[in-house]
């Protein structure tokens, strides 16, 4: 990534006002060295790089590593002062509307996120504590609405995807804007992007005002993957299993296009959470699908999830092949069995409670090479923990991909090594060969594409 025009500039939030105390400011701006400080400018500089075609969070941060960013306490409020800044992010010296709004909600995530930590009422040591935090960072984000009937979708996939597959994406979110559904993403590129953008132009031929654009992401990813602007609700959650847990609380249903190790990622986590005996009867609507070409992948998914996780986990799932309008349709029958559903069990349509989520799914895990290679990815325990496992090592190629401690790992110690029994290692080893010759792991057009990894039977 070359070095582009940068721009010094003053910010202030527009509307309401985000507030913030002495002390949180203080928390942020002390000597521009605290962590709280370094985490709030990370995120702001892949927040100013919106739209640049870079997957790398390390090259972004090193392309600019003059930026600063300068925390204002005024009688009104914050005020931003931004040295070194991205150009682009600004028009005629204005900052850009939805930049400027995506910027001071890193600022309240991450300024709530550390405060909360803090608090009595935050239990960490329990699934039920944990999945209270995520409430809690929802809620304050002004993400949950009470009353509002089923209508969030969430759409995962690749960030790295070619033009075929970006406009299928664009039909599907059409067709489910067409039926005023709302969409929620990971916020980035590509199939986090494509969905939202065909839903704009459906709702605004429904002459719907007020559609929703959730994007939910974590400080590592967005490093690495800039909001696209169509997001009108961003919200960074602490680490990668908060930001899970916030998708299927939040969502009342799944679409899941090609993509890469994250999209797998994704998958797995999904299908070790619904294989839970705990959620036998639970509906939870899933479609994987994309256009014809992407067949193979999608079969290829399919395969790896039989020969892994059994048969069982097929029934969780439906596959439907180049047609937006059917996957729209069976989308929107699916939500209407979780309005009923909950409706008879008096659970809440904004917040998912009733799903389990086992605990073994919210710690988070440190992709450290030690932590790969000891990975437990054998038959010999329940599919829904083989899943949860084999989620971490997805988890691990991401941040090995495109997270700068991740990449600064691999530089140093090499790549992991990924060990287990040859029936899971076989068809792990084959899904990564197909992610990588479809260059789905890293943004084309860039250098040719090295293994973080080490597949060991």
């Amino acid at each position: 990534m070359t070095q582009r025009h940068v721009i010094n500039a003053s910010v202030s939030p527009k509307g309401s006002l985000e507030t913030l105390s002495q002390r949180e400011v203080q928390q942020l701006s002390e000597a521009g060295s605290g962590s709280t400080y370094t985490l709030f400018r990370q995120c702001a500089l892949a927040i100013l790089n919106t739209g640049a075609h870079v997957d790398n969070a390390k090259t972004i941060l090193e392309a600019y590593k003059d930026f600063e960013i300068r925390i204002h306490q005024q009688d009104r409020g914050v005020r931003l002062e931004l040295l070194n800044a991205p150009a682009d992010a600004f028009v005629d010296g204005e900052m850009i509307a939805s930049t400027r709004e995506m910027l001071f909600s890193a600022l309240r995530d991450i300024v709530y996120t550390e405060n909360e930590l803090d608090s009595q009422r935050i239990d960490l040591s329990t699934s039920q504590g944990i999945s209270d935090y995520v409430f809690h960072l929802l809620r304050n984000a002004r993400t949950l609405r009470p009353g509002v009937e089923p209508k969030i979708v969430v759409c995962w996939g690749g960030h790295s995807i070619n033009t075929e597959e970006y406009k299928y994406t664009k039909k599907v979110g059409h067709e489910l804007g067409l039926r005023s559904l709302d969409i929620c993403t990971g916020c980035g590129p590509g199939v986090m992007k494509g969905p939202m953008k065909g839903a704009t132009i459906a709702h605004a031929k429904q002459r719907i005002h007020g559609g929703r654009y959730l994007g939910l992401t974590e400080p590592g990813i967005i490093a690495a993957e800039a909001p696209n602007p169509i997001v009108n609700e961003l919200v960074i959650l602490p680490d990668i299993e908060k930001r899970l847990e916030a998708f299927v609380r939040v969502g009342h249903g799944i679409i899941i296009f090609p993509g890469g190790a994250g999209t797998a990622e994704e998958f797995l986590y999904l299908l070790g959470i619904l294989m839970h005996p705990d959620n036998a009867g639970l509906p939870f609507p899933v479609i994987l699908t994309g256009p014809k070409h992407a067949a193979p992948y999608l079969e290829q998914l399919d395969a790896f999830v039989t020969a892994t996780l059994g048969d069982a986990a097929k029934q969780h799932y439906e596959i439907i092949i180049d047609d937006p309008a059917e996957v729209a349709r069976q989308m929107t029958a699916g939500l209407k069995a979780v309005k009923q559903f909950r409706r008879e069990r008096n659970d809440a349509f904004h917040f998912n409670w009733l799903l389990k989520i086992d605990e073994s799914f919210q710690r988070p895990f440190d992709p450290t090479h030690e932590n790969m290679a000891n990975l437990k990815l054998h038959r010999d325990q329940p599919p829904h923990e083989l899943a949860a496992n084999l989620r971490r090592a997805f988890s691990g190629i991401v941040a090995g991909n495109v997270k700068d401690k991740g990449i600064r790992l691999i530089e140093e110690h090499g790549p992991y090594q990924i060990r287990g029994d040859a029936a899971i290692m076989q068809p792990l080893d084959a899904l990564l060969k197909a992610f990588v010759a479809q260059h789905r792991m890293k943004l084309p057009g860039g250098a040719a594409y090295v293994p973080c990894y080490r597949v060991v039977a």
